[in-house]
C-alpha cells in the first residue's frame, strides 16, 4: 500500500519541484560552517543563563521587597511619595501589599463646606442650625428634605467621580440585579409550563422542563447571581466606609488640631467622637449600601412585572395593583413610628454608655486606688438601664408595626393577588391582551384548561414576585427611617468638623457675640516667628460654644528670644498651663498677637505636657515620637544615637531591660512615673527644637537628676520655658514670669532673675513672713481662749446655771497635746 502511494506521488507533477527544494535546503545546511554552529550554541547557552540570572534577580528583588514590607508592617510605618501621597503596607496572605492613599485636598474641603455649613433654606437646616452643629428641632431625623440634602451631601464624598471604584461597583451590582429580574421572568414562565405539562401528562416535556429548571439554577448562574449581589453589597459598604473614614481622618487629624478642638471647644458631638467615627459610620454605610438593592431592584421589578401582568391580566388589574400600592404605602407611612429619631437617640445613648466604659479603662488605676468600683458600677448600670429601657420601647413599637406590616404585605396582598389572577378565568373579556388572543385560538375542553392552568401559574408566580418587590419597598420605609437617623449623626459629625476646621462660629442673627465666646475671637496667630511673643493677649479658658470663656489673665505681654530661659510660676489655677495652650494653638487668641516658631523640627518648638504620652509601638517609637521609623531613616538617624540619647536622659538600661528597640509593650504601665518624664525629655534630646515648653515635666524626678537634665537641654541649645512651682529651678532660667501677683487675681510680672528688683521683692516677702511669725503667740492665745469658750458646757438646774467639768478623755487629750508641744519646742531649741 505504501509503495502504491509512493508511486502515485512520483507520478505527481509537483513532486520533482518539492524534491529539488528539499535538496537545496540540505545543501545550504551542509555549507553552514562549524563556527556558525558554535556561535549559535553559545548564544543559546547565554540566553538560557541570562534568563536564569534575570529570573533570580527578580525573585531576590521580590523577596527583598517582601522583607522590607514585613519590616514596615512590624514597625507600623508607611512611605510618603513626592506628590504627597502615602503608601501603606498591609498584610496580604503570606506577604504584604502596598496601598497608595492620596490625602484630601484643601480645595475639596472648601468645596464641601457649603454643603455642611450653608445648606439650602428649603431643607430647614438654616444658618442658625449649621452654626450650632445639629439640625433644629423642626428638622428631626426623618424622611424629609433635610434627610435628602444630608444624604446627597454624604454621597458626594462616597462617590466623588463617575469613573470611581464605587461607581463601578454600583454598575456591576445593577447588572446583576437586572439579570436576577430577567431570571425571575424566565422562572415564572417555566413554572407555568412545568405545571401545564404535569396536568396534561406529557412526561417528556415535563422532564425537559425539570432539566431546564435545574439548568437555570446552575448553568444560568441564578445561584451565583444572588450570591454576587450580596457580595457586591458588602464591597460597596466597605468602599463607602473607606471613603468616609479617610475623609473624616483627613479632616479630623491635621495641623489645625481639629481632634482637640472638636472635643474641648465645640459642643456639637460632645466627647463621643469615637462613637460617631466607628459604630455610627459602619451602620450608616451598611444601610446606604443596602438601599440600592432594597429600593432600586424592587422598583425595577415593579415596572417589569406590572408590564407583564398588564399584558396577561389587562388594564383593570393594573389599575387595581397601583391603587393597592398607594393605599398600602399611605397606610404604613401614617402608622409607621419615627424610627429615624428613635435610632438617633439610641446611637447617642450607646455613645454615652461606651464613653463611661472608656473613661473607666483610662482611669482604672485611679479608681482602684480610691476603691471606687461600686460607684462606677452605679454609673454604668444607670446608663445601661436607660439604654435598655429605650431599646425595649423601640422593640415594642417594632412588634406592633411588624404585625401590621406582615398582615398587609403578606396575607392581604396574597388574597388580592389571587383575585387579580382569577380575572382571565371568571371574566375572560377583562383578561388582558394575551388572554383575549389566546381565547380566540384555543380549542375546547382539556386544551383550554391546560392553557388556563399555565397562565394562572405564571401570573401567580409574577404576583408573588411582585408582592415580594412591593413588600421590600414597603419594608424599606422602615429601613429609610433608620438610615435617616444614621445620616443625621454622620452629617452632624462632618458639619461640626467643617465648622471647627474653618472656625466658622457666628453669633445668632440680630445679636452681638458674647464676650470671649468662640464667635468673639479677634486675635492674630503668627507661625514661623524666630521667638515667642505675646502682645496684649488675654488668657481665657474657653468654654464649649456658644458659652463664654473665663478670663484668667489680662493683657499678657512678653517677648522671648533664643537663650532666654523662662520660669513660669504662680499658685494653682492662675493660668500657667493656659499660656502653653495658647502658644501651641490649642486655645484661641481672643485679642492681641501671638507669635511662635513652627512645630517639631529644626528651629521649631516642642511642648511637653504634664502627663507624658506614650504611644503604641516599639521602644524606638517612644523615643522618636511623633516621628516614625521611616522618618528616622530618612533623617539618617541611627540606633547608636538613640542609645546616647537614653544615656543622657538616664534611661540607658531600658533596651536591655525591655528586650531591645523592637520590644512592644504597654509602656504606660511598664514605665514608672519618673521614667515616663525622662522619656519625654529623651524625645526633647532627639528632636532638639529651638524652644521647649516643659509643663511640670520633672516633678517625679529627683533634684540631682533634674539638674543634669536641664543642663543637658541648655547645652544642646534648647531655650526652656518651664512651668513649675519649684523654686530650685530658678538657677536654670534667666527670666521669671510670675502669675497671680498681689491682690489682683489677673496680675502678672515678667522680670529677670537675680536683679536688685527681684532681691528686693524676695526681701519684702521675707519681711512679711517674719511679721506674720511675730503674731504667732497672739494667734495661739486667741485660739486657746476660743477653745476654752467652746469646751464649756452650761446646764440649767434648781440652783441656777453652771458649767460642767471637762470629761476625762478631753483632759487626757489636752495633756498629750501639751507634752507634744513641749517636745517640739525642745527639738527646735536643739
Amino acid at each position: 500500500m505504501a509503495e502504491a502511494e509512493l508511486a502515485h506521488n512520483v507520478q505527481d507533477p509537483l513532486f520533482p519541484v518539492l524534491r529539488k527544494y528539499i535538496e537545496a535546503i540540505q545543501v545550504r545546511v551542509e555549507k553552514v560552517s562549524q563556527t556558525a554552529r558554535l556561535a549559535a550554541t553559545i548564544l543559546f547557552i547565554l540566553a538560557i543563563t541570562g534568563g536564569g540570572i534575570g529570573t533570580k534577580r527578580w525573585l531576590d528583588k521580590r523577596a527583598a521587597e517582601g522583607a522590607h514590607g514585613k519590616r514596615l508592617l512590624r514597625q507600623n510605618s508607611g512611605l510618603r511619595s513626592k506628590d504627597g501621597s502615602r503608601i501603606l503596607v498591609v498584610p496580604n496572605r503570606n506577604g504584604t501589599s502596598k496601598i497608595k492613599i492620596y490625602d484630601t485636598k484643601a480645595t475639596t474641603f472648601d468645596a464641601h463646606r457649603r454643603l455642611f455649613l450653608t445648606p439650602p433654606k428649603a431643607t430647614g437646616l438654616d444658618d442658625t442650625a449649621s452654626s450650632v452643629g445639629a439640625p433644629p428641632p423642626q428638622t428631626k431625623p426623618g424622611l424629609n428634605l433635610a434627610f435628602l440634602h444630608q444624604y446627597l451631601s454624604l454621597m458626594s464624598i462616597m462617590i466623588p467621580r463617575w469613573n470611581s471604584k464605587e461607581s463601578g461597583l454600583l454598575i456591576s451590582q445593577g447588572v446583576f440585579l437586572a439579570l436576577r429580574t430577567w431570571l425571575s421572568l424566565v422562572v415564572a414562565r417555566l413554572d407555568g409550563e412545568i405545571v401545564r405539562d404535569l396536568v396534561a401528562g406529557h412526561g417528556k416535556a415535563f422532564l425537559w422542563g425539570i432539566i431546564k429548571w435545574c439548568g437555570i439554577g446552575g448553568v444560568a448562574f441564578a445561584s451565583y447571581t444572588n450570591a454576587a449581589i450580596k457580595f457586591l453589597q458588602s464591597k460597596i459598604s466597605i468602599a463607602f466606609r473607606t471613603r468616609l473614614t479617610r475623609y473624616i481622618h483627613d479632616l479630623y487629624l491635621n495641623s489645625n488640631l481639629n481632634y482637640y478642638k472638636l472635643i474641648n471647644l465645640d459642643g456639637g458631638v460632645g466627647s463621643s467622637a469615637d462613637q460617631y467615627i466607628t459604630q455610627d459610620l459602619t451602620l450608616f454605610c451598611d444601610a446606604a449600601a443596602s438601599l440600592y438593592s432594597s429600593i432600586g431592584k424592587p422598583f425595577v421589578d415593579l415596572c417589569v412585572f406590572n408590564y407583564q401582568l398588564y399584558h396577561s391580566l389587562g388594564p383593570i388589574a393594573l389599575t387595581g395593583l397601583l391603587v393597592n400600592y398607594f393605599a398600602t404605602a399611605t397606610l404604613l407611612r401614617k402608622l409607621s413610628p419615627p424610627f429615624g429619631k428613635l435610632k438617633a437617640v439610641e446611637g447617642r445613648k450607646e455613645g454615652d454608655f461606651r464613653a463611661l466604659h472608656s473613661r473607666l479603662i483610662v482611669n482604672a488605676e485611679e479608681v482602684a486606688f480610691y476603691g471606687g468600683a461600686e460607684i462606677e458600677r452605679v454609673f454604668l448600670d444607670k446608663s445601661f438601664r436607660e439604654l435598655r429601657t429605650w431599646m425595649e420601647g423601640i422593640y415594642r413599637l417594632k412588634i406592633r408595626y411588624n404585625m401590621l406590616e406582615d398582615f398587609v404585605l403578606k396575607y392581604s396582598w396574597s388574597a388580592f393577588g389571587y383575585l387579580i389572577s382569577s380575572l382571565p378565568v371568571f371574566l375572560p373579556a377583562w383578561g388582558g391582551l394575551g388572554g383575549l388572543a389566546e381565547a380566540s385560538t384555543t380549542f375546547e375542553g382539556a386544551t383550554r384548561e391546560r392553557g388556563r392552568m399555565k397562565d394562572f401559574i405564571t401570573n401567580k408566580r409574577l404576583m408573588l414576585s411582585l408582592a415580594d418587590a412591593g413588600g421590600r419597598i414597603m419594608y424599606s420605609i422602615k429601613d429609610l427611617s433608620e438610615l435617616a437617623g444614621y445620616t443625621s449623626r454622620i452629617y452632624t459629625l462632618l458639619s461640626t468638623l467643617h465648622r471647627v476646621h474653618a472656625n466658622a462660629y457666628h453669633a445668632p442673627r440680630g445679636t452681638h457675640p458674647e464676650l470671649f465666646s468662640l464667635s468673639d475671637v479677634d486675635g492674630t496667630t503668627q507661625k514661623g516667628y524666630d521667638g515667642i511673643r505675646l502682645e496684649n493677649v488675654p488668657v481665657v479658658a474657653p468654654a464649649p460654644y456658644p458659652r463664654p470663656g473665663d478670663e484668667l489673665l489680662d493683657n499678657l505681654s512678653f517677648h522671648i528670644k533664643a537663650g532666654d530661659h523662662v520660669l513660669i510660676s504662680g499658685p494653682n489655677g492662675v493660668g500657667k498651663s493656659a499660656i502653653a495652650r495658647i502658644v501651641a494653638g490649642l486655645w484661641p487668641v481672643y485679642r492681641g498677637l501671638a507669635s511662635r516658631p513652627h512645630r517639631v523640627g529644626y528651629n521649631g518648638i516642642m511642648f511637653l505636657p504634664q502627663r507624658p504620652y506614650l504611644s503604641t509601638g516599639t521602644l524606638r517609637d517612644q523615643v522618636i515620637y511623633p516621628h516614625s521609623a521611616i522618618d528616622m531613616q530618612e533623617s539618617n538617624r541611627h540606633e547608636r544615637e538613640l542609645g546616647t540619647i537614653l544615656e543622657d536622659a538616664r534611661l540607658a538600661y531600658l533596651p536591655n531591660r525591655e528586650g531591645g528597640w523592637d520590644a512592644r509593650k504597654d509602656w504606660k504601665t511598664v514605665l514608672s512615673g519618673g521614667e515616663k518624664q525622662r522619656m519625654a525629655i529623651a524625645r526633647l534630646f532627639y528632636h532638639e527644637p529651638r524652644f521647649a515648653f516643659i509643663d511640670e515635666g520633672t516633678s517625679a524626678v529627683s533634684q540631682d537628676v533634674e539638674g543634669l537634665l536641664y543642663e543637658k537641654c541648655k547645652a544642646k541649645g534648647i531655650t526652656l520655658l518651664t512651668i513649675s512651682t519649684r523654686v530650685s529651678l530658678k538657677k536654670f532660667h534667666t527670666f521669671n514670669l510670675r502669675l497671680g501677683e498681689g491682690d489682683d487675681e489677673f496680675g502678672w510680672s515678667f522680670e529677670r532673675i537675680g536683679t536688685e528688683e527681684e532681691k528686693m521683692g524676695v526681701e519684702k516677702e521675707v519681711a512679711e513672713l517674719r511679721k506674720k511669725l511675730e503674731q504667732v503667740k497672739e494667734w495661739e492665745a486667741r485660739k486657746a481662749s476660743i477653745e476654752a469658750e467652746l469646751s464649756q458646757v452650761w446646764v440649767k438646774n434648781d440652783q441656777g446655771s453652771q458649767t460642767l467639768d471637762k470629761p476625762s478623755y478631753i483632759a487626757d487629750q489636752g495633756e498629750d497635746r501639751d507634752r507634744g508641744q513641749h517636745a517640739d519646742h525642745v527639738d527646735t531649741v536643739k
